[in-house]
């Protein structure tokens, strides 16, 4: 493969961008035996280049490529800097959020872990995106709707903020004079543009327990495995949550509720929930693979609720993440240590997939 021309596969590093899931990567490329490399923002290097940079025994950060934005690891200085260092690289959000995706697709000369298409469509405005792969995989989601005025119970909204389009603004409705108030008022306050509103998602809202199953599927043995469980925690909700009945309506005539990821808790499922699990998992992954070759490589996500019945319980998907999960507490579920013996974080199983692809000379087939 051209990617890999001039590699010394004896001494290759795995690099990724710094924030969102680079320690779980680094450190458990560690463990494996493998130097690390962050590209990361110089305002926002402390974190790689002081508090996590290896240090004999400690730290995780072997290497460290300073850009003054995210962006800038298109630049072709630094696609050399990463080449020159054997680097594979390992996607995650951050990546697509700060880069253009086509650029990444078609101008990134380093090999990413995965298949490089894929992340681009989570992205709700993408044809045969998430929710068209979710279908063909025949995996229950929330109805949708296309048109306000047919809404016809309670249903979320999903828009894009003005601010970070990158972060989406959720509100409740239940008709179609309540979305069109709800609208009016924060496209008054700024939060959401007119332009948002037009490209929002609107879905039923599923009551349940929420739950993100993060799953790996390995290209070298075509195994799904589930490495962990967890749910989020966002960003004003889980504050409000955290009041009484009446101090939630005294602030919530002040304070919109706000769902901004900030980190995850781990959980787990009751064992008769993990055939459904695994099987929504195949069936993704089966759809991935009939869609976009070479299909589903390394890690990815599938983010929904369970609902009560009856006649039994459901899971609903609502959301995928076709890359590593932000979710570095995955490890602490037993779900990894089932299979293993030890548990294991995404980065070292990422890890472990490379170490045994290049051993097999085919590490052609996890990376594009």
């Amino acid at each position: 493969m051209k990617l890999l021309q001039g590699y010394d596969l004896n001494n290759v590093r795995i690099a990724t961008l710094g924030g969102h899931s680079a320690l779980d990567v680094c450190r458990g490329a560690k463990k494996e035996g493998y130097e690390t490399v962050v590209v990361t923002r110089k305002d926002r290097a402390k974190t790689y280049d002081r508090y996590y940079k290896t240090r004999g025994e400690k730290g995780c950060v072997d290497h460290i490529i300073y850009v003054d934005s995210f962006g800038d690891i298109i630049k072709p200085e630094i696609q050399k800097q990463l080449r020159d260092l054997n680097a594979v690289f390992v996607n995650s959000r951050y990546f697509w959020v700060y880069c253009d995706n086509k650029a990444v697709e078609s101008d990134f000369d380093v090999p990413i872990l995965g298949n490089r298409i894929l992340v681009r469509k989570e992205e709700r405005d993408e044809e045969k995106n998430q929710y068209f792969l979710l279908k063909e995989a025949g995996i229950t989601i929330p109805k949708q709707y296309k048109d306000p005025k047919d809404i016809d119970r309670l249903v979320i909204v999903k828009a894009a903020e003005e601010a970070r389009s990158y972060e989406r603004a959720f509100f409740l409705v239940n008709n179609y004079e309540d979305y069109k108030r709800e609208c009016e008022a924060r496209v008054k306050n700024g939060s959401i543009s007119e332009a948002g509103i037009a490209r929002a998602i609107i879905e039923e809202f599923v009551l349940g327990p929420q739950l993100n199953l993060n799953f790996f599927f390995s290209a070298l043995s075509g195994q799904l495995e589930l490495l962990g469980t967890d749910t989020r925690r966002q960003t004003n909700i889980d504050g409000l949550l955290r009041l009484t009945a009446k101090e939630q309506i005294e602030v919530l005539k002040h304070v919109q509720p706000k769902y901004i990821e900030n980190g995850h808790q781990a959980v787990t499922i009751k064992e008769s929930l993990l055939e459904k699990a695994f099987d929504a998992g195949e069936r993704f992954v089966e759809a991935v693979a009939k869609h976009y070759p070479p299909g589903m490589i390394g890690p990815f996500a599938l983010q929904g609720a369970i609902t009560a019945g009856p006649p039994k319980e459901e899971l609903y998907v609502f959301d995928v993440s076709m890359r590593i999960p932000g979710s570095p507490g995955s490890m602490f579920t037993p779900y990894s240590g089932y299979l293993y013996g030890d548990n294991i974080s995404f980065g070292q199983r990422i890890a472990m997939e490379v170490k045994q692809a290049i051993s097999e000379n085919k590490l052609d087939s996890i990376i594009t």
